[in-house]
């Protein structure tokens, strides 16, 4: 399974369990929040590492800049569209 795959259905399983929200919110509170929050990905089932993590999002972006605007460096860079953790947690603040 792809890391946006799996984002999606920790985002979804955290969206009806107020625990696990919770929980994933709190890892942003550690001196390492990246890393917590892959780890508590991997104790939910999810095998999610800090670099697949940062290169799913960077991938995700270039792909999508190779197929618009003839994907040159003209491009437009969207802030926030390459990082996946970020967008993630967006969501989850969102419901508060």
């Amino acid at each position: 399974m792809e890391i946006g795959a799996m984002l999606d259905e920790l985002r979804e399983m955290a969206l009806k369990d107020e625990k696990i929200r919770q929980e994933l919110l709190d890892t942003r509170k550690d001196a390492h929040p990246l890393a917590a929050f892959c780890s508590k990905c991997r104790e939910l089932g999810y095998e999610i590492y800090e670099m697949d993590l940062i290169t799913a999002g960077e991938e995700f972006y270039a792909t999508m800049r190779r197929s618009t605007n003839g994907g040159g460096e003209n491009s437009p860079k969207l802030e926030g569209e390459d990082d996946f953790y970020e967008l993630f947690f967006a969501s989850l603040e969102q419901k508060s």
